[in-house]
């Protein structure tokens, strides 16, 4: 008996195996491989009544919209045709051990020189929702970019009824010069960039600009049916508000992660952000602007104050004879207002309990902010056009980060080549202050380096992003490359870890990939080191990543070679 018992256990045992063996084939079958080519070229553009040769991807602004599944792969042939040097990241993408592919210039490939090519190929692991990509080169995101739409894997479904519509809307900004051009001038003077002319919703400018109201953005909507937004802030340096006239949002994720579903009538995204929203078509049928303008939290700073819009447009028997009347305008937030922001962002959840890392191995520290160098000895006055005969910077921890010129940091430390960096990035501020409060002119001055902070494989990091009020105070959009994190806490004024801990959300805090630090304020981050590399972290608002507001973490390799960056691949670029 008990012989006939062991029997049928094995083959229990086999059968079962057989059928995991098969499930796991067929999920293999069904992920998809997409091939894509990508020309990088200068494309005539009209925008605000003026022609002018900007770069895109295959001549498309913005360029092409991806779309793939979770588990698939894609392998994007990248030509440049341009006069500038190019790389493009994928932003958010996790890029398990393949940080070959992330993106960012000199620090996880050389650049695609003009007349090159290099070819991303990179898997999706585990992630759905929205996401983009974008040149990560000087200032040429400002026009090539487009979003990375990640759909549930073959046989899964969205965690809410499936829209009837899924619509990318992405919120840009226009400046009617060359990007580069502005700045480069503003690295010959070192003042501020000049600002931009216009923000863009999907490409146009909308109604509200001059020469732009023929080829304003429509979006689709029918009475009764529920549709996806994508909201993706591909804006180069500004936080921006985006509502819909008389509709209200659904939020229900953000950067590619679920959210738990809450009610709003306006979102605020830092740019790099993306937010997901369900809108019903519960109005009456007509036509109703989609807005977005600045969220600008620096005093005293100049900044672009119009505002773009697309229109939403009901389709039914009704319009469009009845719907040819000017849209409906929503009502935007002020400017400043720093509480509807406070609001929203409290509002952000994961949809259930999440494994939050605790018994914290490393704990570190670090202030962002702007700076103010003095002017070079024998220099100029025309190059020194900051406050006071200054040259604006930025920092995190008071190093104003320095990329390399002739390798990339993850050649180097792959290669082992000395010299490139060093692994001194400080874990706290080396003076400590009054963060927030009247800061000594003597902390305005950072240090230049190429600094980067070293992390063991697997260890559980938190991090605290503490703003400070040197120069002015502003709301930082950090995105870190490699990684998702989840946002713990946010609040105002210095961290205190004594009394702070209690604000920790330790239970079902939002998952993102850039997080929107507080004006005059700080936000505490965590994430397990579970991807070798060597991985950014920046201010995503191009003017001050360009002063270095930035920082690297060098993730080692841990036992085996599922826990080890993968080789580079042989067309990765020379410098």
């Amino acid at each position: 008996m008990e012989v006939i018992k062991s029997i049928f256990a094995d083959r229990h045992c086999s059968f079962f195996l057989v059928v995991l063996l098969l499930a796991s084939t067929m999920s293999l079958a069904i992920a998809e491989i997409h091939h894509h080519d990508f020309v990088v070229q200068a494309t005539k553009v009209k925008r605000l009544c003026k022609t002018q040769n900007s770069i895109t991807v295959n001549g498309m602004f913005p360029g092409p919209t991806l779309q793939v599944k979770n588990g698939d792969t894609l392998v994007v042939n990248v030509v440049n045709k341009a006069r500038y040097n190019v790389t493009i990241h994928w932003h958010g993408i996790r890029q398990m051990r393949t940080g070959w592919a992330d993106g960012p210039e000199f620090v996880t490939q050389c650049p695609i020189r003009p007349g090159g090519s290099y070819t991303y190929r990179f898997t999706i692991e585990g992630q759905e929702g929205t996401l983009w990509w974008h040149a990560h080169s000087s200032w040429l995101r400002a026009t090539v970019y487009g979003a990375l739409i990640i759909h549930p894997r073959e046989g899964s479904s969205y965690p809410f009824t499936k829209p009837k519509r899924e619509t990318p809307i992405l919120l840009g900004e226009w400046w009617d010069a060359n990007p580069i051009d502005v700045v480069r001038e503003a690295t010959r003077t070192g003042a501020a960039p000049n600002i931009s002319d216009a923000y863009t919703i999907n490409g146009q400018p909308g109604d509200l600009y001059n020469c732009s109201s023929e080829d304003t953005a429509i979006v689709p909507i029918a009475s009764g049916e529920t549709n996806l937004l994508r909201v993706i802030n591909a804006a180069l340096n500004q936080p921006l508000f985006f509502t819909i006239a008389n509709h209200k949002f659904t939020v229900i994720g953000a950067d590619a992660s679920y959210l738990k579903p809450f009610t709003t009538s306006v979102i605020m995204l830092g740019p790099g952000q993306t937010t997901d929203v369900l809108i019903s078509g519960d109005q009456l049928p007509g036509r109703y602007y989609m807005a977005a303008r600045a969220y600008q939290s620096a005093q005293n700073a100049p900044f672009d104050n119009t505002t773009t819009t697309a229109i939403l447009e009901y389709k039914s028997a009704l319009c469009p004879a009845k719907c040819t009347t000017k849209p409906v305008m929503p009502r935007l937030p002020a400017y400043n207002d720093t509480a509807t922001v406070t609001a929203f962002s409290g509002s952000l959840r994961s949809p259930r309990k999440v494994e939050v890392p605790t018994d914290i191995d490393e704990n570190l520290f670090f202030t962002i902010g702007l700076g103010l160098n003095n002017c070079p000895k024998n220099a100029r006055a025309r190059r020194c056009q900051g406050p006071n005969g200054t040259r604006f910077t930025a920092s995190m921890n008071n190093v104003s980060f320095v990329f390399p010129s002739n390798i990339a940091l993850l050649q180097a430390s792959q290669l082992k080549v000395p010299g490139i960096y060093t692994t001194d990035f400080p874990a706290q501020p080396l003076v400590k202050f009054d963060y927030t409060g009247n800061v000594s002119r003597s902390l305005f001055q950072p240090v230049r380096g190429t600094k980067l902070y070293k992390l063991k494989y697997g260890s559980r990091v938190q991090v605290v992003l503490q703003d400070t009020s040197i120069v002015t105070p502003e709301n930082h959009p950090i995105h870190l490359h490699g990684y998702d994190f989840y946002i713990i806490a946010e609040g105002f004024g210095n961290f205190n870890p004594k009394t702070h801990k209690s604000k920790f959300n330790l239970v079902d805090p939002p998952m993102r990939n850039t997080v929107a630090v507080p004006t005059n304020g700080w936000a505490v981050i965590r994430f397990v080191a579970d991807n070798p590399g060597v991985w950014l972290m920046h201010c995503h608002l191009d003017v001050h990543i360009t002063w270095g507001l930035a920082m690297a973490f060098l993730v080692e390799d841990g036992i085996g070679e599922l826990q080890s960056v993968e080789p580079p691949p042989a067309d990765l670029p020379i410098c």
